[in-house]
């Protein structure tokens, strides 16, 4: 996940490959919920590991129910069997509704004291309507801020205090979620007699209900239905745990990897875009999203657990859809139709404006940053096309919700070749943590930006380098390191630096298994940084860096490198040979003076003795060398901007890296 201020994505141009899906935030709260009701324990498999599932997961272990965390997503939840275990605690649910909501519901019928808050937006997303609806059957929930909103305080109540015999009257027209809550939460309630719920007014979001009817049937409630307006849950009711339960994939998730394909030319040979975790066949509404990209022209194949999605009509057919039945994956469709034919509109979405942000402004505002025509109203949407003229390089704000974030990182497919940049890309930790990382495998870019950074040696170039990295979420490479690690990979391979087995040894550099992470040099996954820096390791470099074959190999290895999003690169010679073509290019250097001076620092404090007059002579005659070889000699890069540290802290340092990365960026001032 990228934890950075804003991500960078390059123009990107093409798109194929498979993804593997993470498992639906909808249907795993719901589960998590229904099996800490349950008698017994259930395995969970396939969890979404995300904000909201781990909100949930703490809130339930502080209720009383065990949970045990197995490896990768599977988790074993020991049910309460309806009875609390905790009768009293404060809960934090962040800005997760499908945990707030249906805790609302179960904690005011278990009968405990409880505080329910999240985060400033969750305090600002109407929770009235179930409130109300809970009240009419005698509990008791005060309201700790704003009238209609959480924070909420929930007291106990007797069970044969509750009022059954009558309807629970529930608002349909503001969210789905009101119903799914006392749908989960009302089988505790249905010991002794039938419970009616019935619906005022226009169902929305009728999937989601499904999704709800569902997973009740799985944990042993027969939910009766009449249409959509009536449900009745009958008396005898009781949640049984049926053992083991599989999530299925997001199928909200799926529709931007669809749209990928929709819209990217592939790769040579025709490749879809492949979205392994959900089929045709899944029980969520938003997998409707199929046939909404069907009429826009994409090509879609399926099977079990699997879509396939590629670009047919080219451009887009633009589309005049009631988009009720798919709210969140309806978000993509607004991307999508910046390549389509014609204006296209999305009708009855007023339920956008109460999910983790008002979805219709947000989704106007950013759309007309990239230089979108776009009209609005209370529950529609209408987006004009782009011309390849009128796009421009915009900094999307994604007002901490994780779908606003995932469909603009669409955006970066244009004819115009433009990067976009995404404001608090960690937002979709909310229900998608590894979406970026997942979008660069299967997406072809245009270019990938690299910043190079050279200088002499003590110089400090890879410090800045590496935290430049961080800042920009971007790979880093220690050019420096590799002739190092492939001459200890040599020597584990039983090989020796002579010309006999440089084929040999070259092949094996250019294969290097070799990454770098919090200032580590890996190799395979092993932290090799101390192994490479004995007094033989520097022996077996100079002896393997004079083979040819292998220096031409680790060039190519060192070119690919360049990844999305970006990439750092420190060495000697990388913005003169290895990536002419970078954008920016820095050249870091300082006095001999005052290099001798950091050096001599770093080595007392390893217990090493030494002089800073001898590591001063040692540094210049270094330089005179690395200046004076024939090959690729340290030089600055003609267009390199030169950065002379003496005086500079490291985070000066940076900052002044990171003003140049700006300038070179087409985005204002984020």
């Amino acid at each position: 996940m990228f934890s950075t201020p804003f991500l960078d994505i390059p123009p990107l141009a093409g798109a194929a490959g498979t993804v593997r899906l993470p498992g639906s935030k909808s249907i795993s709260n719901r589960v998590l919920l229904l099996a800490a009701l349950a008698d017994g324990t259930t395995s969970v498999r396939d969890l979404l590991d995300s904000d909201d599932t781990r909100v949930m997961l703490d809130a339930l272990a502080a209720l009383g129910c065990g949970i045990e965390r197995s490896m990768g997503t599977t988790v074993r939840v020991e049910g309460l069997g309806c009875r609390l275990r905790t009768p009293r605690a404060s809960l934090f649910l962040g800005n997760a509704g499908t945990a707030m909501r249906p805790l609302t519901a179960a904690l005011a019928l278990l009968g405990g004291e409880f505080e329910l808050r999240g985060v400033p937006r969750m305090h600002e997303r109407p929770i009235g309507d179930l409130v109300d609806a809970l009240t009419q059957l005698g509990c008791r929930i005060d309201y700790l801020g704003n009238p209609g909103f959480p924070p909420l305080c929930i007291h106990p109540v007797a069970p044969d205090s509750l009022q059954l015999d009558a309807p629970i009257r529930v608002r349909g027209d503001v969210s789905s979620q009101f119903l799914t809550a006392l749908l989960l939460a009302l089988p505790l309630a249905a010991a002794r007699q039938d419970i009616v719920i019935e619906v005022v007014g226009e169902l929305i979001s009728k999937p989601y209900v499904e999704i709800t009817l569902n997973l009740l049937a799985r944990f042993g409630i027969a939910v009766q239905r009449d249409g959509w307006q009536r449900f009745t849950i009958p008396a005898g009711s009781r949640y049984r745990s049926p053992g083991e339960i599989h999530v299925e994939a997001d199928a909200s998730s799926a529709s931007y990897f669809i749209a990928l394909g929709a819209m990217a030319a592939g790769r040579p040979g025709g490749a879809p875009v492949r979205i392994e975790g959900v089929g045709a066949d899944s029980i969520q509404g938003d997998i409707r999203f199929v046939e909404a990209a069907r009429q826009m022209g994409a090509r879609i194949d399926s099977g079990p657990n699997w879509l396939e999605a590629s670009r047919s009509a080219w451009p887009l057919k633009a589309i005049d859809l009631d988009a009720n039945h798919i709210p969140d994956a309806a978000m993509t469709l607004a991307i999508m139709a910046l390549h389509a034919d014609g204006p296209s509109t999305l009708r009855n979405i007023a339920s956008w404006r109460v999910k983790e942000t008002d979805r219709i402004d947000a989704m106007a505002n950013e759309l007309r940053k990239l230089g979108a025509t776009v009209e609005d109203g209370p529950d529609f949407i209408r987006v004009h096309p782009l011309a390849a003229s009128d796009w421009q390089a915009a900094s999307i704000r994604t007002y901490d919700d994780h779908r606003v974030a995932m469909c603009f990182a669409l955006a970066a497919f244009n004819p115009a070749g433009l990067p976009v940049r995404i404001l608090e890309p960690h937002c979709v930790a909310k229900t998608f943590p590894d979406y970026f990382e997942a979008l660069f495998t299967v997406t072809e870019p245009v270019g990938v930006p690299v910043i190079c950074i050279d200088g002499p040696t003590a110089s400090g170039k890879g410090t800045l380098a590496v935290e430049v990295a961080r800042r920009l979420g971007y790979h880093y490479l220690d050019s420096g390191s590799l002739y190092r690690v492939t001459g200890l990979a040599m020597r584990r391979q039983g090989l020796a630096p002579e010309p006999g087995q440089e084929s040999l040894i070259a092949e094996l550099a250019g294969s290097l298994p070799l990454s770098f992470a919090e200032g580590k040099v890996l190799l395979a996954g092993e932290d090799v940084s101390d192994a490479i820096r004995t007094e033989a390791a520097g022996m077996d470099a100079s002896r393997v860096s004079v083979l040819p074959a292998v220096r031409n190999a680790l060039l190519m290895l060192q070119k690919n490198f360049r990844q999305l999003p970006g990439l750092v690169a420190d060495g000697r010679d990388m913005g003169t040979v290895i990536f002419p073509d970078a954008p920016l290019k820095v050249y870091l250097t300082a006095s001999a003076a005052r290099r001798a001076e950091r050096r001599h620092k770093q080595l007392i404090s390893k217990g090493i003795s030494t002089t800073i007059d001898s590591l001063r002579a040692d540094l210049e005659a270094r330089d005179l060398r690395d200046s004076s070889r024939s090959v690729a000699p340290l030089k600055p890069a003609p267009d390199a901007r030169l950065l002379d540290n003496s005086l500079l802290s490291i985070e000066q340092s940076v900052e002044q890296v990171l003003n140049w990365w700006q300038e070179v960026q087409p985005f204002e001032s984020s």
